[in-house]
């Protein structure tokens, strides 16, 4: 056991395919690097076990119900380094926001898992790490689909189909995203509801959309590739309009879509499970994102984030 442990971890966006990849239809997931989550896991001579976070600070046996999955992810751990008598402080600082779509919950999972290798030195393999990553989803998120732990521990774009295994993704992409949140939380059930209702009341239509956004999602996977920017811009706004028809966004998420793609963003959408969380956009420099940043908070997002797009760049800071 060494007197430290650190774990790193970062957020992650839905780029193309949200709702559509319920109905088997591909999905791709973008790490953002630059939002990034600590978990620390230090040593203490007291005998006890404690966490500091923003959700809760004090004693790991009094983590409050919403932090279930974290709870039973660090037994099972402290199973596998028989540590359950071992006194530690674990300090986990996010720069996530919670119920955004940003995969809160398995970032820290994540960072969590590494921290306790690390602290122990012991190996962590990606499987491995994946595999204890899903006991703290299954709690969360009760059917995960891997997805959000495969992105947010990885640096490559996901692609993603139902059933199936993600698969690592070339980017090739001279941009800037720029990702805003209505500071309203994201309804996701309700807009899966929404979802059910449109292929129930309207089929042929809703069903469409769903096949286009499959169609978009397999483009925008080649535009990323070939660094079209332009085109897959196109492609964002175009699905935006479509979660849009299948009754997904709301007035908040359409006037910041609207609001980028009048100044000067190549593209815009909705992101995650739509009725509010977040938008992002994308413009061609890091001296664009910037500008649009300020336009967007001063109609009315609550917070930002910039994450360039190069792959070379993905760990750059603004």
């Amino acid at each position: 056991m060494k007197e430290q442990g650190i774990g790193h971890s970062h957020a992650k966006i839905i780029l193309m395919g949200e709702h559509s990849v319920v109905y088997g239809q591909p999905a791709i997931a973008l790490p953002l690097p630059n939002v990034k989550l600590t978990a620390q896991l230090t040593a203490n001579d007291k005998g006890k076990q404690l966490i500091e976070s923003r959700y809760f600070s004090g004693a790991f046996s009094q983590l409050p119900e919403q932090m279930k999955g974290i709870h039973k992810l660090i037994n099972h751990l402290m199973d596998i380094f028989d540590g359950h008598n071992d006194g530690w402080t674990l300090s986990i600082k996010s720069d996530l926001p919670a119920e955004r779509g940003m995969g809160s919950s398995a970032a820290t999972a994540i960072a969590i898992i590494r921290a306790f290798f690390e602290f122990y030195g012991k190996v962590l393999d990606r499987e491995t790490l994946l595999q204890l990553a899903d006991i703290e989803e299954k709690v969360t998120h009760r059917s995960p689909s891997g997805l959000d732990a495969a992105t947010v521990s990885s640096t490559s774009p996901i692609y993603f189909i139902k059933g199936e295994k993600g698969t690592p993704i070339t980017m090739n992409l001279h941009a800037t995203m720029v990702i805003a949140d209505t500071g309203i939380k994201g309804a996701t059930k309700e807009a899966i509801d929404a979802v059910k209702t449109e292929l129930s009341v309207n089929p042929t239509k809703a069903n469409e959309r769903i096949k286009h956004l499959g169609k978009l999602t397999n483009q925008a996977k080649d535009f990323l590739n070939n660094d079209e920017v332009e085109k897959l811009g196109i492609t964002l706004t175009t699905a935006h309009q479509d979660l849009v028809a299948l009754n997904v966004s709301n007035p908040a998420l359409d006037k910041l879509v609207q609001v980028a793609n009048q100044n000067n963003a190549f593209g815009a959408k909705l992101t995650g499970g739509g009725r509010g969380g977040c938008m992002f956009a994308i413009t061609h420099t890091a001296l664009d994102a910037r500008r649009l940043a300020v336009i967007l908070q001063a109609n009315g997002a609550q917070q930002i984030w910039l994450q360039p797009l190069n792959e070379n760049d993905m760990e750059e800071s603004y």
